[in-house]
């Protein structure tokens, strides 16, 4: 059976994402933050996006884009200090923000993967993070329940992917971006380099193109990849 080519173009594949989705973005900072696959989304014009991603990037930078053009009503991540529009967004009262502690944050994304309903965890416990979630008593201690994420699109960068969609990361640009790949029912990865079917070795591949729904390749990196200097 032949496997079949992945490739598309950003637009075409960011075109799936429909108004009230939920949407996974990979990324810690700059590193593994699919820059291009954002602004494509930006100009699509999808509203009402719930985003689930590790930060709110900074001003100006990743998915501070979608917040300034009122793309997104809710965002589930660790912390919103780096980004000032953010947090005006949210004490504002335009953007509902779900924090959760960063490890409790990827645990719940790799649930979503595994098909697991929900983790438990004593992180929160007594504290703001706990409020309104449900908590378990096991051998005598308690637990918050947190349930897993899934997302109906996640958008992911990869620095080497084949046309099948397998992909490679480099270093810590890898982070959450493999969980998400399998928490997401359609899966858009950018790739600095896409190579023909078998370009990638076996023991390269930290992705695998099963989870990958459309494989998107990138030109010349803009500014905003680079790593931001203080």
């Amino acid at each position: 059976m032949k496997l079949p080519d992945k490739q598309c173009a950003i637009a075409t594949a960011i075109a799936e994402i429909k108004d009230g989705d939920t949407v996974m973005v990979g990324g810690f900072g700059v590193p593994g933050t699919p820059m291009t696959l954002i602004h494509a989304l930006v100009a699509h014009g999808a509203r009402n996006l719930t985003l689930i991603k590790n930060d709110a990037n900074e001003p100006g930078m990743g998915i501070d884009h979608l917040l300034q053009s009122g793309q997104v009503t809710r965002l589930i991540t660790t912390h919103l200090g780096l980004n000032s529009n953010a947090i005006a967004l949210m004490n504002g009262g335009k953007l509902a923000v779900e924090f959760n502690a960063q490890g409790i944050l990827a645990e719940r994304i790799r649930a979503g993967g595994a098909g697991i309903g929900a983790i438990l965890s004593d992180i929160g416990i007594g504290t703001e993070l706990a409020d309104g979630k449900q908590v378990v008593a096991m051998a005598g201690k308690d637990y918050v329940v947190e349930p897993a994420l899934r997302a109906d699109v996640a958008l992911i960068h990869a620095d080497r992917a084949d046309s099948f969609g397998n992909l490679a990361y480099v270093a810590t640009a890898r982070n959450f971006n493999p969980l998400m790949a399998m928490a997401a029912k359609c899966v858009i990865a950018e790739a600095e380099t896409v190579l023909p079917l078998g370009g990638l070795r076996a023991d390269d591949v930290h992705t695998p193109g099963v989870f990958v729904d459309h494989v998107t390749a990138l030109g010349e990196l803009s500014k905003e990849y680079a790593v931001v200097r203080r």
